[in-house]
């Protein structure tokens, strides 16, 4: 029985030194940018999205290829820069992440900016450059594009931010939501089951769930953010509150959003369901979930 909580820390090990791989490889960059980078992508994330896409890419090949790694790699990258500039005062705000001073703090306003730009449009090249076949980047590249992009994360974001405030309702929380976060746990598995070769029918199962995990994953950090610590969350608690966020609990309340939570839970797992054992630590991933909230 293999431990879940050692895979994490091994896979995050490997998560990172892929990083720092790719980061001493990318030649010439000025040197703040470098230090503002390094800094970022160094904090100790949990590299949960990451890991999707390798556990993914084993899910269907029965190990991670370089391929995967490189997915991996880049999804990392992607949520990097989108914490960045999440953070920054005209977004939401926060002097901490990971534990650490966000990268507005540690370096200053422009600097930030430009580090996100620069994490963003790196990933892209990466993928350009390093995945085995053009097809096979293209693909990714494309996907990668729309749940990052105006087709998810940022049309999300900035109905999220548009939703401070008002009294809307549970289609809009489900809107922004489902773009803001969960379409990038989607396209994790996508990219590491593309990595691992999977046919259409394996890509149209680790697609819902990366989906149904990625909404879990949500309103779990929605419930965290009212009774977690600082340790858990890395980030300041009651932000959500404060600053009047449309939030599963606030519409819901904690029971019913423990709930919703928990059939989304058994939905990801359920699909798995075509997956023999090489799959068990996805599975497991969504059970560790529901014990983060209890």
């Amino acid at each position: 029985e293999m431990n879940l909580s050692t895979e994490l820390e091994k896979e995050r090990k490997r998560v990172n030194e892929t990083l720092d791989r790719l980061v001493s490889d990318c030649g010439n960059v000025e040197s703040r940018l470098k230090e503002a980078i390094s800094y970022t992508l160094n904090a100790p994330g949990k590299r949960i999205r990451a890991i999707v896409a390798l556990w993914c890419c084993r899910a269907v090949n029965g190990d991670i290829n370089r391929d995967g790694d490189i997915a991996a790699g880049v999804i990392e990258m992607v949520h990097t820069y989108s914490l960045i500039h999440d953070d920054l005062p005209a977004m939401d705000d926060d002097n901490m992440r990971r534990g650490m001073p966000s990268c507005h703090i540690a370096f200053d306003e422009a600097t930030a900016i430009l580090t996100g730009d620069a994490l963003l449009t790196f990933a892209f090249a990466v993928l350009a450059e390093k995945i085995s076949r053009g097809e096979l980047a293209v693909e990714m590249i494309k996907r990668l594009c729309y749940a990052a992009g105006h087709g998810g994360m940022i049309s999300g974001q900035m109905a999220d931010i548009r939703a401070q405030n008002t009294k809307a309702g549970e289609e809009l929380l489900k809107y922004i939501h489902i773009n803001k976060t969960a379409k990038m746990f989607e396209c994790a598995a996508v990219c590491g089951a593309l990595a691992g070769g999977a046919d259409q029918r394996q890509l149209e199962c680790l697609s819902e769930y990366g989906l149904k995990l990625g909404l879990a994953f949500q309103i779990a950090d929605d419930i965290l953010d009212i009774h977690g610590s600082a340790e858990q969350l890395g980030k300041t608690p009651g932000k959500d509150r404060e600053t009047d966020k449309l939030t599963y609990p606030a519409i819901f309340g904690v029971e019913k959003s423990k709930q919703l939570e928990k059939e989304l839970a058994e939905q990801a797992i359920e699909v798995l369901s075509d997956f023999g054992e090489q799959a068990d630590m996805l599975r497991q991933l969504v059970l560790l979930l529901l014990e983060r909230t209890g």
